[in-house]
């Protein structure tokens, strides 16, 4: 089995960072912290990551992706906001009522622009959380209903599986995905494994990369399951990663200081910044939203 070694690639620490996604048309990198409830715009320089940009919501945010017209779909706590290319901010489809002590978590888009977003308990609830995709007229399907924690989501490279990710239980789904039809198929258990997965990405050959929280690393998975190498962070709480770069070659990852205690982060004083490894393959290009501003305005019944 192969392993590689990750670096920083920022000097800026955070408390929950995640979501890291290459908005190719535009050179850039977006990623968010969670806890801060703010959403970054980053470029690359060599091998380190330049902030140049945030927003800030008076939220939690779980996941940003990009339109190809350079607006922005932001996963707040219970709803969705767009963000014009000017900046401006509207709130949008309302996932998760007031009467529900959940918040909205990872997401992505599916091969169609489809946006997917899951969620997670802020209670003692176990197996009540949900997976739902926003349709491109604003109504939402349910694809899950009794997830633990939901998290990374990811597709193969003919978009015909759907990865999905379980934290709490440990578990990576799968199921068939058919986007032009918008067809979900049943899940299935593609990996049951040991620790808790978080994000994860797909390069181009179909192996999978899964963050790990709380143990530092990251772990290459073929498209058989079978572990092919690993990525040691020097940083307990990894929490997603992301293929980036014009070329698609640098394997971005975000770390979280949260959840560790003064001896841990005296002893990981990298915790918090985003790192990059060099794997030796390229990732896949991630389909842009294809929603628009006026899109999403329904609420799950």
């Amino acid at each position: 089995m192969k392993r590689f070694h990750a670096t920083p690639a920022t000097d800026e620490r955070y408390v929950l960072a995640e979501g890291p996604y290459w908005d190719g048309d535009r050179d850039r990198v977006l990623w968010v912290d969670i806890a801060a409830g703010e959403v970054y715009t980053g470029r690359f320089a060599a091998t380190r990551l330049i902030p140049e940009a945030t927003l800030a919501f008076a939220e939690t945010v779980g996941a940003v992706v990009s339109s190809q017209r350079g607006e922005l779909l932001v996963a707040g706590a219970r709803r969705l906001y767009t963000v014009s290319a000017a900046g401006v901010v509207s709130p949008s489809a309302e996932i998760i009522g007031a009467d529900t002590a959940s918040r909205l978590n990872d997401g992505g888009c599916d091969p169609a622009g489809r946006f997917l977003v899951g969620s997670l308990a802020l209670d003692l609830r176990v197996q009540d959380e949900i997976l739902v995709r926003v349709e491109a007229d604003g109504s939402i399907f349910v694809i899950d209903d009794d997830l633990g924690l939901s998290n990374g989501l990811a597709f193969s490279p003919d978009g015909a599986s759907l990865y999905s990710v379980d934290t709490l239980s440990g578990t990576l789904w799968i199921r068939d995905y058919d986007a032009k039809a918008g067809r979900a198929g049943e899940r299935r258990t593609f990996l049951e494994m040991d620790g808790k997965p978080d994000g994860l990405c797909v390069d181009e050959d179909g192996n999978l990369w899964v963050a790990m929280w709380g143990s530092g690393e990251v772990r290459c998975h073929s498209a058989a399951g079978d572990q092919l190498a690993a990525v040691d962070v020097a940083a307990p709480n990894t929490t997603s990663v992301a293929f980036v770069g014009a070329t698609l070659d640098t394997l971005l990852i975000t770390t979280a200081s949260e959840q560790l205690s003064d001896s841990q982060l005296a002893r990981y004083p990298d915790s918090g910044r985003l790192f990059t490894a060099d794997v030796g393959v390229r990732g896949l290009a991630v389909t842009c939203w294809a929603g628009t501003p006026d899109s999403a305005s329904s609420r799950l019944p």
